[in-house]
């Protein structure tokens, strides 16, 4: 018998390891499990053996991510609960007692994030490795995945310095879920676009992001918001994330995002996903009462989807001129005119470095 042949005869089935490391983890031991989830894992992808290794990747992730997930629902518990519990005893105060089992809370939950968000990529590069082909099941086994990152309550109501404390620590753990989930979402659209999806990777997989970016960013950005909306199959959601969106900004910059947005996908050519988007924001702001807003930069992009259902490249032209000042106001707007001429009118950048400025601006922007 061959080498390779002996090596993979001596894998166990994959089930065993699987309630082996689940009973680690059950008891607490999410380091050690780790390791052998890495290192057992990628003895079956040595073996070619990619559909066990991804079984097992795929119960690690969710696994850690689902304690994870538990810690997020402890944060907060009274002092009174941990005592009844019986985790700790110690001879201090109230508020130092809350104060030391929040922070080693936090700090487990990061932890087992950390390590989710790893066998969750882990996950994505054996499909890679083993050049599988993108299907559904694929995909809802990605889905899967993804529902068990946590999502971290912020504290709104800051008292004294312990809240202050409470919610920096808070923050930094929203940070590691993000990090973490874009991480394995980027990796997943790679690998789907490389493996049978659209060019752009599979919808569904920027949806996701595109939601997770935003309930979870510590420091929105709503430009990688609608990077992945426009290259997304919900524009329903997009509209109410630029709704809930629009009732927190600043005044003036609720029109920049809806600009931006429909600027994108009308870039991609997608002149409907455009129209449809305006709709439905149309319709959900009237539903709730709210205000739509009105401006120049609004007005420019009323006229400007009218402008593009027929062939008018000069009053196309004559719309920038007009609304200059208007579309000044956000630095990547022209860069997108310039792509919605290319692509609706066939007008090539007389600068070959516009092109490239372009695309390091989508670069930096899917990087998150």
């Amino acid at each position: 018998m061959s080498r390779e042949k002996l090596r993979r005869a001596a894998l166990p089935p994959v089930q065993e390891n699987i309630d082996k490391l689940e009973k680690a983890i059950n008891e607490g031991n999410f380091y050690g499990a780790q390791q052998m989830y890495k290192s057992i894992s990628a003895r079956y992808v040595s073996a070619e053996r990619y559909s066990e290794a991804l079984d097992l990747l795929e119960s690690g992730a969710c696994l850690q991510l689902k304690h994870g997930q538990n810690v997020v629902k402890m944060i907060g518990i009274s002092l009174f609960s941990f005592i009844s519990l019986g985790f700790f005893r110690l001879e201090c105060g109230f508020s130092d007692w809350k104060g030391y089992c929040h922070c080693i809370e936090v700090t487990g939950m990061n932890f087992q994030v950390t390590c989710g968000a790893e066998l969750a990529v882990l996950f994505v590069d054996t499909l890679v490795k083993g050049k599988i082909p993108y299907n559904e099941d694929i995909l809802d086994r990605v889905r899967k995945i993804y529902e068990v990152f946590p999502k971290v309550p912020l504290p709104s109501n800051m008292l004294d310095d312990e809240d202050v404390r409470e919610f920096t620590e808070a923050l930094g753990a929203a940070k590691t879920c993000l990090e973490g989930c874009s991480s394995f979402l980027r990796a997943a659209i790679k690998w789907s676009a490389e493996f049978g999806a659209s060019r752009n990777g599979d919808p569904q997989l920027h949806a996701m992001l595109a939601e997770y970016i935003y309930s979870e960013s510590t420091e929105l950005n709503m430009a990688k918001v609608s990077y992945h909306f426009v290259r997304g199959n919900n524009p329903k959601k997009f509209a109410s994330t630029l709704v809930n969106f629009m009732s927190k900004c600043y005044p003036d910059e609720d029109d920049i995002a809806i600009a931006r947005a429909v600027l994108m996908y009308l870039s991609m050519g997608n002149l409907r996903g455009a129209n449809c988007l305006m709709d439905e924001l149309k319709r959900q702001v009237e539903s709730q009462e709210l205000d739509f807003p009105e401006s120049d930069l609004v007005q420019f992009i009323t006229f400007l989807l009218l402008t593009l259902e027929r062939d008018a490249l000069p009053l196309f032209n004559m719309l920038k001129m007009n609304y200059k000042s208007s579309i000044d106001r956000e630095p990547a707007f022209n860069e997108l005119l310039d792509e919605i001429a290319e692509k609706f009118y066939g007008i090539q950048r007389r600068n070959p470095l516009q092109g490239m400025f372009g695309d390091l601006f989508k670069f930096w922007v899917a990087l998150d």
